[in-house]
């Protein structure tokens, strides 16, 4: 029996960021007091990326004016405020927030924490946050 053996080809395919505001290149990764952020893929009205938050840190207490989100949690347990409520979240755990929700996303535990964020919207620039309370002085 003979095997025949194939060529495959793959293209490198870029993110026309340049000319549209409030885009950034797929792969974007950046460190942030809290752990790091990394761009996974965006469209005209979405964007994913990955949050990886380090054991005892939180992000700031804040609100989009154009976007909501939903969070997914990969590895670790996250502490969620949305509006009044605190929920906590394991792996698979998953929760939503809507456009001017305020919210919130900690890791009280020991491990990092990973969270998948989908967001929707008009607009996805981090320009778009307005933060009421922050452990790094960005507010």
């Amino acid at each position: 029996m003979t095997l025949a053996r194939r060529r495959v080809r793959f293209r490198l395919v870029t993110w026309p960021s340049a000319d549209l505001p409030g885009r950034s290149p797929a792969g974007w990764i950046d460190e942030r007091p809290w752990g790091q952020v990394r761009l996974i893929d965006q469209g005209d009205s979405f964007q994913v990326k990955r949050l990886e938050v380090l054991s005892g840190r939180r992000l700031s207490l804040q609100r989009h004016r154009y976007r909501s989100e939903h969070w997914h949690v990969v590895r670790g347990v996250a502490t969620t405020t949305v509006g009044a409520a605190e929920v906590e979240l394991g792996a698979a755990g998953s929760i939503d927030i809507a456009v001017g929700e305020l919210h919130r996303l900690a890791n009280h535990g020991g491990t990092d924490l990973v969270v998948v964020e989908v967001g929707r919207g008009t607009y996805l620039g981090d320009d778009d946050i307005e933060r009421f309370a922050d452990d790094f002085g960005m507010a």
